[in-house]
């Protein structure tokens, strides 16, 4: 437990990410978000919806969100994230919205980004039931090691949620606005698709959780 200090929190917009911000203040003193914006279709409404969510949770340990930009858009090419055609809807598994190496990208911008301001800790809403690569115990670790090693230093990479699935994160964050949050990856006119891979994985974790989804759908 650090209680003194500040921990970075790499968020999105989404359930896991906004929760975490609020959950770490159990051990640091002051919570920055860093949204790293990367040139993918959703990302203006999660933005949005991330600094409502702060805002209404209103708490003055948790710094405004700084956002960073690490376009990714000319490595994806025309891909469903940057295109919007084929999006992984509510019946494929949870590999189909895999984007590679995004997790290796935003943690080496967000951890440069800590390490010369001083914070000595990136937080991550990385839950036990990811199964991307780059989303192991295995990955961070070595990655923490090279982030060590390529700055003499460097924010220690911390995963809150590691050992949790989405229904446990939310019951930790039931009294939270979670109807602010933004979890979907075709949005239509602002608003969650309630069609998409992602939507289909919030509903259910809403309902495993047994709490009410507020969630306005467009479908």
């Amino acid at each position: 437990m650090t209680g003194s200090s500040t921990a970075a929190a790499l968020v999105s917009g989404g359930l896991d990410s906004a929760i975490l911000c609020v959950d770490l203040l159990r051990d640091y003193a002051r919570v920055q978000p860093i949204y790293i914006r990367s040139g993918l279709r959703w990302e203006a409404q999660e933005m949005v919806s991330m600094r409502r969510f702060l805002e209404e949770v209103a708490d003055i340990r948790i710094a405004p969100m700084v956002v960073l930009d690490e376009p990714t858009a000319d490595v994806y090419g025309e891909h469903w994230s940057t295109a919007g055609v084929g999006i992984p809807g509510a019946e494929t598994p949870d590999e189909a919205v895999y984007l590679p190496g995004r997790n290796l990208l935003l943690t080496i911008k967000a951890a440069v980004w800590c390490r010369i301001r001083g914070i000595e800790a990136l937080a991550m809403g990385s839950l036990g039931s990811n199964p991307f690569p780059d989303s192991t115990p295995e990955f961070f670790q070595r990655l923490q090691e090279l982030i060590a090693r390529a700055m003499d230093g460097g924010p220690r990479l911390i995963r809150p949620f590691a050992t949790l699935h989405k229904p446990e994160v939310l019951e930790r964050g039931r009294s939270l606005p979670l109807h602010l949050t933004f979890s979907c990856i075709d949005p239509r006119a602002a608003r969650h698709c309630g069609e998409c891979n992602k939507c289909a994985e919030r509903k259910t974790a809403f309902r495993e959780a047994g709490i009410p989804d507020f969630t306005p759908y467009a479908a």
